[in-house]
């Protein structure tokens, strides 16, 4: 992490010299800079994204100020952040679902390749399946063979269609050969609070907001990744609770609006 915030500093501070000719070339940064997040408060991403902005604040000496921009599988904040000066004073807070987001949305009013210039990956995030610890479900096993018996039944929340929440709930249904009933909200958040207010069945969001705000009220039943979470050590991987095809994990990431190619 120390190794990636060095980089985007010395990345953004070179990019950012003003280049007109007898310019005073004054150190970057002059002013506040934009960090524009594509989905809801509370989100993996959004979270993510506001501890860098505080760190990177503080070696910068300058203020970060985190925009929630949700909305459109995120299209709309990164149409906000498409449309600004590549000046470096604009970034904005890239994911795993930035690839997907042409097939969801349709067109864009931005060139989707080449929009912005990804200058680091700031965590690579592990996905929990968590049930209400009231619920009946005590395993992933159980899970599966509920939603087998009863298709669509069973209800998940997630932050919104085409959200890393819809994509990773999506990747276990295909693996696991079920079918469950899709409930949209405005982020990973929502969905979690969702869920601690028994207003649906099951999350599969990352452990920080599964566990976080739930610590205590919910049931982890299985996290992603090669091994167990340190923080969890008790939670079993997909693997060990007896789905080895699943293995999601979600990239978060920082970069400016990219400049213009040179024809």
């Amino acid at each position: 992490m120390r190794r990636s915030r060095r980089e985007l500093l010395a990345i953004a501070a070179a990019s950012s010299l003003d280049p007109r000719p007898g310019s005073a070339q004054a150190l970057y940064p002059l002013r506040p800079i934009r960090l524009i997040v594509a989905w809801a408060p509370t989100g993996a991403i959004d979270t993510v994204a506001r501890k860098l902005a505080q760190k990177l604040s503080e070696q910068l000496g300058q203020a970060i100020v985190v925009e929630n921009r949700s909305g459109a599988g995120g299209s709309i904040g990164a149409s906000e952040a498409a449309r600004a000066a590549p000046d470096g004073y604009t970034l904005i807070a890239l994911d795993s679902t930035y690839g997907m987001m042409p097939f969801l949305v349709g067109h864009l009013p931005f060139n989707h390749a080449q929009a912005f210039k990804l200058i680091t990956i700031s965590a690579f995030t592990p996905v929990i399946a968590a049930v209400h610890r009231d619920s009946s479900i005590t395993s992933l096993q159980a899970l599966a063979e509920v939603a087998r018996q009863q298709p669509e039944k069973l209800t998940y929340g997630s932050g919104g269609v085409g959200s890393s929440v819809h994509f990773a709930t999506v990747a276990y249904e295909l693996a696991a050969g079920v079918k469950l009933l899709h409930v949209p909200y405005r982020g990973g958040g929502e969905a979690v609070t969702a869920l601690l207010a028994k207003q649906v069945d099951v999350v599969f969001a990352s452990p920080g907001a599964a566990m976080g705000s739930g610590a205590g009220l919910l049931r982890p039943l299985a996290i992603s990744g090669s091994g167990r979470l340190a923080a969890l050590p008790d939670v079993p991987t997909f693997a060990e609770a007896g789905l080895p095809g699943y293995d999601v994990m979600h990239w978060s990431g920082l970069g400016p609006r990219a400049a213009p190619l040179r024809p």
